[in-house]
Formats: C-alpha cells, sequence, structure tokens
C-alpha cells in the first residue's frame, strides 16, 4: 500500500477573537464528554465523493485555504473554564494538514478513498487543541480524484456541512471567497450567534422557548415504554438499518396528497409505530431540527440544530389523519427548539426536585436525507433489513431514528435498548414504517 503523505496548508491574516460557546457548541461538547470513548466518533460530521475526472490538487489546496477564511467555525477551539463555562477560540492563524493518498498502480480510487474516509471519521477530536476539520485526498497523476471530510460535531450540524461542501466545490471552480460571502449573506459565525444569544432579543426568544418546552414537558407521558430491569452489566445496543428503495417515491406521494412536508410523513409513521409498540395512544419523540428559520442563520456553517419536544396524542388513529396532525405539531415543535439547553436542563432538574413528573425524551427521531447520504448498495431491489454494528450501552435512551437518503433508496437506521425493544420488536417498528407509508401511498390519486 502506498504510504500516505501529510501536507500543510498555512493560514494566516484569518479572523480571529474569543467569547462564549454557542448553545449548539455547548450541547455537542457536552453530549460528546459524556460518550464512552468508542462511541464519540459517532458524532463526527462527515462526507466523502470522487472528483471525476479528477482536480488539480494545488487548486484543491488552494480552494481549502480559501475556505478556512470564509468559515470561522473551521479554525475555532473550545477551551472549558475552571468554573464549568466552555469558550470558544477563534485562532487568526495555523495549518491545516491534509492527507494525501497517492494510488499505487491498479488500485481503485473508491476503495482506496473509502480507506482513507473510515481512518478520517473513525478518530476523535481533540477540540481544545485541534482544529475541528480533518481532510484526506487520494491522487493520481497529480489529479485529486476522491476528497473526504471529517468534522467534530461542535464545529458543524449536518445542514452546514451541506453548505460547507457547495461552498469548497464553488472554490475549487474558481469562485472567490469574497463573491460567495456576499450571496451566502447574511451568514452569522459562531461569535456573532453568541453575541446574539446574549442579547436582549436572543434572551428573549431563548426564554419563549423553554417556556413552551416545559409545558410540553409537564404535558406528555413521563413514560412509553415499561420500564427495563436493571442490570449489572448492560447489554450493547443493536443497530438496525432498513433499506428500501420503494419509500422515497411513495414518502413523496403520501406528502403531496395530505399537504405536508416529507418530514412529516416519516415523523409520523414513526410516532404510530412508538405508540403501537409502546401499547399506549400517544407519542412523545425528541426531535432533532435543523434551527435554520432565522435568516442571519440560514446560510452558517456552524453547529445550530436542537432538540424539540414532539407530542401526538391519539398517534394510533387512521394514518392520513395522522399524518396531517402530526405536520401542525412538528411546526410548532420546530419554532421552539432555538434555547440554551444548559438553562433548560436546570429547570427540568428542579421539575425533578419538587417531584413534578416529566415527558419521556428517550425515543429520538433525526430526519438527515439531505444531509448525510446514505451509502448506496449495488444490486439490492427489495427492501433489506441489516444489522452492521453494536454500540455501548447509552443511558436513557430507549432508541435513535435516523433517516438516510441515497440515490437509490431511503433507510431507516434505528439503535435501541435491546431490553426495552429486543431485535423483532426493532424489526416490527422499521418493517412498520414501511408498511404505513406504502399503503398510505397507494391510496393517493394518479397524476
Amino acid at each position: 500500500m502506498t504510504t500516505r503523505q501529510l501536507l500543510e496548508i498555512a493560514f494566516s491574516s484569518g479572523r480571529s477573537g474569543t467569547g462564549p460557546a454557542t448553545w449548539g457548541q455547548r450541547a455537542i461538547w457536552d453530549a460528546v464528554r459524556r460518550l464512552p470513548p468508542a462511541d464519540v466518533p459517532r458524532y463526527t460530521i462527515a462526507t466523502a465523493a470522487p472528483l471525476d475526472p479528477g482536480l488539480p490538487l494545488p487548486g484543491l489546496l488552494d480552494a481549502l485555504a480559501r475556505l478556512l477564511h470564509l468559515h470561522d467555525s473551521l479554525h475555532t477551539r473550545l477551551l472549558p473554564a475552571p468554573d464549568g463555562a466552555l469558550r470558544q477560540v477563534v485562532d487568526p492563524e495555523g495549518t491545516l494538514t491534509v492527507e494525501v493518498h497517492p494510488l499505487a498502480d491498479g488500485e481503485d480510487p473508491a476503495e482506496a478513498g473509502d480507506r482513507l474516509h473510515r481512518d478520517l471519521a473513525g478518530r476523535p477530536f481533540d477540540t481544545a487543541t485541534q482544529w475541528p476539520l480533518r481532510v484526506g485526498v487520494v491522487t493520481a497523476d497529480g489529479l485529486a480524484r476522491h476528497i473526504s471530510l471529517a468534522l467534530s460535531h461542535t464545529a458543524v450540524d449536518g445542514a452546514g456541512m451541506n453548505r460547507l461542501v457547495a461552498d469548497l466545490t464553488a472554490l475549487s471552480l474558481g469562485h472567490s471567497a469574497s463573491e460567495l460571502a456576499g450571496l451566502r449573506a447574511p451568514a452569522q459565525q459562531p461569535l456573532e450567534e453568541a453575541e446574539f444569544q446574549a442579547s436582549e432579543r436572543g434572551r428573549k426568544r431563548d426564554a419563549s422557548a423553554r417556556k413552551q418546552f416545559v409545558r410540553k414537558l409537564r404535558l406528555a407521558p413521563p413514560r412509553l415504554f415499561p420500564e427495563p430491569p436493571a442490570t449489572e452489566h448492560p447489554a450493547d445496543f443493536p443497530n438496525a438499518v432498513l433499506r428500501s428503495p420503494a419509500l422515497p417515491g411513495a414518502v413523496e406521494l403520501v406528502a403531496a396528497a395530505h399537504r405536508v412536508s416529507t418530514s412529516s410523513v416519516l415523523l409520523a409513521a414513526t410516532a404510530t409505530m412508538t405508540a403501537r409498540l409502546a401499547g399506549t395512544t400517544e407519542a412523545v419523540l425528541n426531535v432533532v431540527v435543523n434551527n435554520r428559520f432565522l435568516p442571519e442563520l440560514t446560510n452558517a456553517v456552524s453547529v445550530v440544530a436542537g432538540d424539540g419536544l414532539f407530542h401526538l396524542p391519539d398517534a394510533t388513529a387512521e394514518f392520513g389523519e395522522v399524518v396531517r396532525r402530526t405536520h401542525a405539531a412538528a411546526i410548532g415543535t420546530y419554532r421552539h427548539a432555538y434555547y440554551d439547553k444548559l438553562a433548560l436542563a436546570a429547570e427540568v432538574a428542579q421539575l425533578t426536585a419538587e417531584g413534578v413528573p416529566t415527558a419521556d425524551r428517550s425515543c429520538v427521531f433525526n430526519d438527515t436525507r439531505e444531509l448525510l447520504p446514505a451509502a448506496p448498495a449495488p444490486g439490492a431491489e427489495g427492501t433489506t433489513l441489516s444489522w452492521p454494528v453494536e454500540f455501548e450501552p447509552r443511558p436513557g435512551l430507549t432508541y435513535a431514528l435516523d433517516a438516510l437518503q441515497s440515490p437509490e433508496a431511503l433507510s431507516l437506521a434505528m439503535t435501541a435498548d435491546p431490553a426495552v425493544l429486543p431485535r423483532p420488536a426493532m424489526e416490527r417498528f422499521l418493517y412498520g414504517i414501511e408498511e404505513l407509508i406504502l399503503t398510505e401511498a397507494a391510496k393517493a390519486p394518479s397524476t
């Protein structure tokens, strides 16, 4: 195997400054530091793509250097303080290391790129001492043939990664950073977002969102599934992936028939199956929201995604009705998902101390279809269910369900506590989502 080369991109004259971490930075930083070491890379946001017919390597390196000037999050470190605060430090200079893998004779660029990508994405970040970005490039005859980007989740979320990839593509094709900055305006840098959050307007928005969140916490049921038995050594959490080529079209049909978003269709099916398997009539889901609703955050390359609490009574009603009610309830969930998570945690702790029951937040739904494409599976024509990996137990989690999109199919990736949802129940859950949507799509009027 050809030895990798390490190239350094010099960065200077960048924006600099220090300030409090944003709500999003702090939330992810807290979540990652509580994870077992083996689970930390799961929070890495990574993407990879072939470059065909290839780009001159010097031009790609120059585009990466200009990308650093465009987005402060790429050269920002997070430093914890003795008092428990977290501060962001934007470095005005430094170096970005790019791992370059020259292809050996007969070596396949896709296979080499996949190995490099898995290596980059599989290493944890030290966000106090390292910039939150790794780049890997496979080259042949002086041309970059494959690129991999791996970022700490404290620097970017899925929507931010989409913007980052679009900007790197434009820079590689000759657009200037100043031109892109003008096209993307307004787009807050993380220090600017932290300043907004500390402002009177930001504090009012935070207080309003947390007020609505706490109201739902009081109204929704405190437990959906039976409490699992306590064990000294809990079992690892299985990960199941249902890949359905039929779902993308069916989701679109159902969304059009009921005049809702495709995300609402998937959320409705997830809510229905949650209620069915829990043996109840209502569902409570912790929904990941991209929070790009404020104009100044629309084009931000940073982490602004947050958690929204979705509560749906009568989730086992006729599915078309559930879809419509889900869409209405989801809009309210999204509107109130931009807040200070530390402040909310303090409020929840106070309610607990007072003996007030709060809603079950152990079921997590994350629609990542347009953010993190699923890997294609050539040759698979019908629906398949696989069990690719197991994870260390995650306290307080019943299940986490991610929707992922590839050109050929829609995939549902589910990780669950086997003491609550054993593998047969996970299978019923995933196949149930597909059946609900396909059945409803069959009712849709043909066009």
